[in-house]
């Protein structure tokens, strides 16, 4: 376990600052872009680092995950999300440059239009086949994962159809 030793800012004794993980959010979320097709949407960041990234962020104090992630989706996007599903944690420490942040990713769907808010400067809806670069932290890699594992499911709806 790390710990730093510090100085308690109202007595002055010496004691432990113990270094934890910051618990964060991603979230995927599905919908129909104007012309029909199915995408994923992105937002690029107004923050460092500025780059496209799924939304997401922090856990708030006495939040649950799942609500963190409707909360940064709402925020984030404008959109109202359902069906939503845990996906995958990704814990790696290198993820985030600024810290040690642990992110629980969901998936999601959601109708309408989707609008940049809160950290977002721009918003977009991408495939698989034209993701936008750079993307943030390891988000690259989330999304790899994300369209392997749909594939077999993507190719047996289309078989039944």
């Amino acid at each position: 376990m790390e710990r730093k030793k510090v100085l308690c800012p109202k007595c002055g004794a010496e004691v432990y600052r113990y270094l934890n993980p910051f618990p964060t959010v991603d979230i995927i979320i599905r919908v129909e872009r104007e012309d029909g097709k199915k995408g994923i949407v992105l937002i690029f960041r107004k923050n460092e680092p500025k780059a496209w990234a799924l939304p997401g962020g922090f856990v708030d104090y006495g939040e649950t995950l799942e609500q963190a992630a409707l909360r940064e989706a709402r925020e984030e996007t404008g959109l109202r999300v359902e069906s939503l599903e845990q996906f995958h944690t990704y814990s790696d420490p290198r993820r985030d440059p600024r810290q040690h942040n642990i992110s629980t990713v969901f998936t999601a769907r959601a109708m309408g239009i989707p609008r940049a808010g809160d950290d977002a400067g721009e918003i977009g809806i991408f495939s698989e086949e034209n993701l936008p670069f750079p993307l943030a932290f390891d988000h690259g890699q989330i999304l790899r994962d994300y369209f392997e594992k749909r594939r077999p499911a993507i190719s047996a709806q289309q078989k039944k159809e």
